[in-house]
């Protein structure tokens, strides 16, 4: 399969890494059809956006015809013979960025719809990150459209595969009060693909062991952290910023905070309030009601059934070491 190179900071390139346990799901998939539309949710910067992008790649190869959208970055990849569906993509790419936004993730069911008219026997659909283009209020009905083009498609096909990604946990939850999709977890990357990445990353850097305890493997604080020029402080205080871990909010949690910072599974407590557990998975701290460790459940490899280390627990988990650290800082600074 051709890996793909993949912008990783601005002037550095590098190879897609690892993830072959996802990429074995997604030629199940293209074996099996997608029953459902697959909801594929995990933590900010895990690699969600690259494994997408290289799973087009092996759908093509696998000889389907492929729409793959990210609203928010207003990208497109259409790997399809049928040149309508590639300039109705790049029309709509082309809108202000509201406009583009909507236009690119509703055109995926549209298009989808028309390459199946046009008696192409196998569809892919890959979107990333729509929800956030289309409004939360949205997610539910989008995934029913989706779920419709699999179970009513206008021809007979041999094989449908419908892929959404989404870092958000309220929209997990919202869509999850419906039977319309499955639940797919995918972690940050295993150590030891996350090291094929971090070999690729040119001049000097902290030795290996460090990247990993700090970023628990993810690839997008990886790539903060080089180019922040390697200063773990400098990216702390950019999370604390970001997720607006202020004084106010952190005195008004300080005693669960505390707790779950020592343990993240703290937060598994019936005591444990409920409006701190939606804040912070409305901020994409932590993941919460983590799958069993089954592999047959999870896109990729699952974490560890518990790391103290990395700050994962049993059924609750920082996204990151470092998205932990920013709590802990924000509860010395308060």
């Amino acid at each position: 399969m051709e890996r793909l190179k993949l912008l990783f900071a601005p002037g550095l390139e590098v190879q897609f890494a690892d993830r072959e346990m996802a990429l074995k799901k997604i030629e199940e998939w293209a074996r099996e059809s997608t029953r459902l539309p697959q909801l594929v949710f995990g933590p900010e910067g895990c690699g969600k956006t690259a494994w997408l992008r290289q799973s087009a790649v092996l759908l093509k190869e696998l000889e389907f015809h492929v729409i793959y959208v990210d609203p928010l970055r207003k990208y497109f990849e259409a790997y399809t013979d049928v040149k309508e569906v590639v300039k109705r993509l790049a029309d709509a790419a082309a809108e202000a960025l509201g406009e583009a936004k909507i236009k690119l993730a509703s055109l995926v069911i549209d298009l989808a719809d028309e390459l199946i008219r046009r008696r192409k026997r196998k569809i892919a659909i890959l979107a990333d990150d729509v929800f956030q283009a289309i409004g939360l209020w949205e997610a539910a009905s989008y995934v029913k459209a989706l779920l419709g083009i699999i179970e009513y498609p206008p021809r007979s096909v041999d094989a449908i595969v419908v892929v959404v990604a989404t870092s958000e946990g309220v929209t997990r939850r919202e869509i999850g009060r419906h039977r319309w999709a499955n639940h797919r977890p995918m972690w940050n990357m295993p150590k030891e693909g996350f090291k094929q990445l971090y070999e690729q990353i040119p001049g000097e850097k902290p030795p290996f062991e460090e990247a990993w305890r700090a970023t628990g493997g993810n690839p997008g604080l990886l790539a903060e952290l080089y180019r922040s020029r390697w200063d773990i402080n400098e990216v702390v205080e950019e999370l604390v910023r970001r997720k607006e871990l202020t004084p106010e909010y952190v005195q008004r949690w300080r005693t669960w905070l505390a707790k779950a910072v020592e343990d993240p599974d703290a937060l598994w407590s019936p005591d444990a309030p409920r409006e701190l557990i939606d804040e912070l998975i409305e901020k994409n701290l932590i993941v919460y009601n983590m799958f069993v460790r089954d592999s047959r459940f999870w896109a990729g490899e699952p974490p560890p059934e518990r790391d103290a280390e990395l700050g994962i627990g049993k059924r609750v988990a920082w996204q990151t070491p470092l998205h932990r650290e920013a709590v802990r800082i924000a509860l010395e600074g308060a």
